[in-house]
């Protein structure tokens, strides 16, 4: 592939995308980070890329299918009733791993009277708790990608995996019975490093990921204690759910049920 073709298919790539890391560019266009590297120094010359730590970003990215605004006018009933249970199950002064999915935002939503300790790489929560003297909160360090308002990279994944934290909340992209899938390269690392921070791991996950796949794989079902959904959810992947030892809870709309403590 010449210089100038693999230049094109890299932009074209981040303008689907927005943002990728070193790796996930060269296995796109198949050459090595060296050459990525070189070749991004040459796009963000041209005005329509810019280097980031680790990765690259488009500059004016047309899609807003990553805008956390966005993405949190879908579902917005199923990630209320979502993130009222979750919210019921923490135990006051709990550790909580909170991740930048917009269904976990509904849970924090909902935390501050428990007086968690919250570990977040997410802007939004983070803002939420900013003027609170009841939630102690660390954000990890890292790359801003401001788009999804989350902190992500090298110093967001080793953040992580120096933390502990009782329980971890998690959204993601789609659930099968192979596991849990994110739709961005980026984000995958920082999940496992979340997991493997957390004594209990629970994905608040709308019925609309269920059986869908994405472009990551995060984790198998091994590694999922618990999953949070609403009533849409299909039955046969909550009873899959279930074979696999994992506690399923269906949020309904609008109901007051009680849940077991995380």
């Amino acid at each position: 592939m010449q210089t100038e073709e693999r230049q094109s298919r890299l932009e074209e790539y981040l303008r689907r995308v927005e943002f990728a890391s070193l790796e996930e560019l060269a296995g796109h266009v198949e050459v090595s980070v060296s050459t990525v590297r070189r070749d991004l120094t040459a796009l963000e010359e041209g005005g329509n890329i810019r280097r980031t730590h680790g990765g690259a970003r488009i500059v004016q990215p047309k899609s807003d299918e990553f805008v956390f605004r966005m993405r949190d006018t879908r579902e917005v009933e199923e990630k209320e009733a979502i993130g009222r249970v979750c919210a019921e199950m923490i135990r006051p002064d709990q550790s909580v791993i909170l991740d930048a999915g917009t269904t976990v935002y509904h849970v924090a939503c909902r935390l501050g009277d428990k007086k968690p300790h919250i570990l977040t790489n997410s802007l939004p929560v983070a803002n939420l708790f900013a003027s609170s003297s009841l939630v102690e909160i660390v954000v990890a360090g890292g790359v801003l990608y401001p788009r999804l308002g989350v902190l992500v990279g090298p110093l967001t994944i080793s953040a992580f995996s120096e933390m502990h934290a009782d329980v971890a909340i998690m959204g993601c992209s789609g659930i099968t019975e192979e596991g849990v899938y994110n739709s961005h390269a980026l984000l995958i690392d920082i999940q496992k490093a979340m997991i493997r921070a957390a004594r209990k791991v629970v994905f608040c996950i709308d019925h609309k990921k269920f059986g869908r796949k994405s472009m990551s794989f995060v984790c198998g079902l091994d590694s999922i204690d618990c999953v949070i959904t609403d009533e849409k959810a299909p039955s046969e992947l909550v009873d899959a759910l279930r074979r696999a030892n994992i506690e399923v809870i269906c949020a309904g709309i609008g109901s007051d049920e009680k849940v077991s403590r995380i």
